[in-house]
């Protein structure tokens, strides 16, 4: 059985864009995480160590956005997604990636890429 864990509106300031101005000049971007991962063994014993640290895992999903600038979402949602599954016992990592701030010359509340990926590195 896989239980989900959501982390929601994660705010981190990227250099991420195809234009200059974006990497020169930075962005919020809001990444919201949900995981599948077995807690059975977590809620029996009531300790850490038997499930997976959310903020430690906040911690390294600002740290890769915050890191060295990418031209698309995609990719960025990649790295992301990467980095959530790097613990084995999250079983797939659904991503979004939100970029409100996107030069688009239009009035728009929000562009948003979602993308899962799971252990054997293959699309639910």
């Amino acid at each position: 059985m896989t239980d989900e864990l959501a982390v929601l509106g994660i705010e981190c300031f990227g250099h991420h864009g195809v234009f200059d101005f974006e990497k020169r000049d930075g962005q919020t971007f809001v990444v919201d995480l949900v995981l599948g991962l077995d807690t059975a063994r977590a809620a029996q014993s009531d300790d850490l160590r038997d499930t997976l640290d959310y903020g430690t895992l906040v911690n390294s999903v600002k740290a890769a956005v915050e890191s060295e600038p990418v031209d698309l979402i995609e990719t960025l949602a990649q790295r992301i997604a990467s980095v959530c599954l790097t613990d084995g016992r999250v079983e797939w990592a659904r991503v979004s990636v939100h970029k409100p701030d996107a030069p688009i010359e239009a009035t728009f509340a929000d562009v948003t890429l979602t993308i899962t990926r799971t252990q054997e590195g293959t699309r639910d």
